[in-house]
């Protein structure tokens, strides 16, 4: 793949309580596009941060039904990656890319 597709394969970290308690265990989670493979996934991680990483696990959570003055509406649907990294390794999600 090339550099400009992995950009676009991973869309931002995830940084929630439960994010950061996993990140304590060698996992991170990131938003990533919802055509986005395992196999793509890994690349990108492993390409963009110079990491090693032993398993990527897969969520897509569905849009919220979602009411704002009134006014029904729905939230977008999201892919999520959990990924995890080999000992040694680690990922600062605070900092950019």
């Amino acid at each position: 793949m090339n550099e400009e597709k992995l950009y676009d394969v991973i869309v931002s970290p995830v940084i929630t309580e439960k994010s950061t308690y996993q990140s304590e265990h060698n996992k991170v989670v990131f938003n990533v596009s919802g055509t986005a493979t395992k196999p793509q996934i890994k690349a990108a991680v492993e390409t963009l941060f110079d990491v090693k990483v032993t398993a990527v696990n897969t969520l897509n959570r569905k849009g919220k039904v979602k009411r704002f003055r009134g006014v029904r509406g729905q939230q977008s649907d999201v892919k999520k990656a959990v990924v995890t990294l080999e000992d040694g390794h680690a990922i600062d999600v605070t900092t950019g890319i």
